[in-house]
């Protein structure tokens, strides 16, 4: 059942690559009774996508390796994950997934299989991301991949079965969330299959 909202005011305190949007507002309690009006940040980024891909005659997952620069502070600053990509305006999920599949990794997939989408930090970010997996063979690999120069990428492809992808997450290699559930997914999904 959608409880009230009610918006006093709103504005945007950012707006570049990233936007961050503040509001004023009151919203119902679990008993009915409205809050007194609260401020609220939201970091606006939009949608992304990611696919798990996944060559089942190799076994092999093939992942991307890039430098993350909000990751640095904490670590190397280079992240393993999924391929992934923002959802361009107008751009429905599925165009955007064949589109930074090809752009990353140089493949081309005939089906993507959704697995979830998800909101990646709703206490501060309205990002969603929608989930995919996808199958890839040999004969997929249609150019180099590695990102596009005009957005100043420089993607490395890794390949890892899953044995070492999960012991990566136990590590810490991998320490991607979006990555990690779809690794999980992974192993349910051919635990399935046998």
């Amino acid at each position: 059942m959608a409880r009230k909202v009610e918006i006093d005011r709103q504005s945007t305190l950012f707006d570049d690559f990233f936007r961050i949007e503040e509001a004023h507002l009151r919203y119902e309690r679990f008993d009915g009774t409205m809050t007194d009006v609260v401020r609220r940040l939201s970091f606006e980024r939009g949608d992304s996508v990611a696919v798990v891909l996944f060559d089942p005659t190799r076994e092999r997952l093939v992942f991307v390796n890039q430098f993350k620069y909000p990751t640095y502070a904490k670590g190397a600053g280079w992240v393993t994950e999924t391929m992934a990509g923002m959802i361009e305006e107008g751009e429905d999920p599925e165009s955007a997934a064949h589109r930074e599949i090809l752009e990353e990794t140089g493949y081309r997939v005939r089906t993507l299989q959704h697995i979830s989408t998800f909101y990646v930090s709703p206490g501060g970010s309205s990002e969603r991301i929608v989930l995919y997996y996808a199958e890839i063979g040999s004969a997929d690999k249609v150019s180099r991949g590695g990102g596009l120069a005009t957005e100043n990428e420089d993607i490395e492809t890794v390949e890892l079965t899953l044995d070492e992808a999960l012991a990566q997450i136990g590590t810490g290699e991998i320490a991607d969330a979006k990555t990690i559930l779809g690794i999980y997914w992974l192993q349910n999904h051919l635990a399935g299959r046998a």
